[in-house]
C-alpha cells in the first residue's frame, strides 16, 4: 500500500497561477504592492506558501464585487503578519463592505431606471428633457453627475 505524498507547502509562480487562476503577471503586480510574500530560491526563483492561495482567492473574490484594491489592501492590513484570511475574517470583510456594496446596487438601479426612462423618451437630451432635467435644472447646479451622485 502506497501512502499519497503530502502536498507540497510551497508553491511555485507557475503552481500558483495554476491553481489560482490568476495569471503570473497579476501574481507579480500583487507581491509588488504587498498583498503577498514570497520567499527567493537559491536560483531567485519565488516560492509561495500553500496558505498564499486563500489569500489570492480573497483579494480576486473581493475585486470582483468591485472593491477597490487600496480598499483590500486596508482590510488586509487588519491581518496579523504572516496570517492569512480565514472564514471568520471574510465574514467580518463582507459585512464591513455590505454598506458599501447596498450602495453601489442602489447608484446601478437608479442608473438603469434613469436610462430607461431617456430611451423611452427618445429626446436623450439632459439640456432639453422634461423627464429627466425639467428646465434644466441640473445644468444651474453645476457640472457633474448629479442625479447619479443623488442620495450618494
Amino acid at each position: 500500500m502506497t501512502v499519497p505524498a503530502a502536498p507540497a507547502k510551497e508553491l511555485t509562480i507557475g503552481e500558483l497561477a495554476g491553481r489560482s487562476g490568476v495569471p503570473t503577471s497579476a501574481l507579480r503586480f500583487y507581491e509588488r504592492e504587498g498583498f503577498i510574500r514570497s520567499r527567493r530560491t537559491a536560483g531567485n526563483q519565488r516560492r509561495y506558501h500553500r496558505s498564499t492561495l486563500r489569500l489570492v482567492a480573497f483579494i480576486r473574490a473581493s475585486q470582483t464585487v468591485g472593491m477597490p484594491l487600496s480598499v483590500i489592501r486596508d482590510v488586509l492590513a487588519f491581518l496579523p503578519e504572516g496570517a492569512h484570511p480565514t472564514p471568520e475574517f471574510w465574514r467580518r470583510a463582507s459585512q464591513c463592505w455590505s454598506e458599501e456594496l447596498n450602495a453601489r446596487i442602489a447608484r446601478l438601479e437608479r442608473m438603469r431606471d434613469l436610462f430607461t426612462d431617456c430611451v423611452g423618451c427618445g429626446c436623450l437630451s439632459f439640456e432639453r428633457c422634461a423627464l429627466v432635467n425639467p428646465g434644466d435644472r441640473l445644468g444651474r447646479e453645476g457640472a457633474g453627475p448629479r442625479r447619479l451622485l443623488a442620495d450618494a
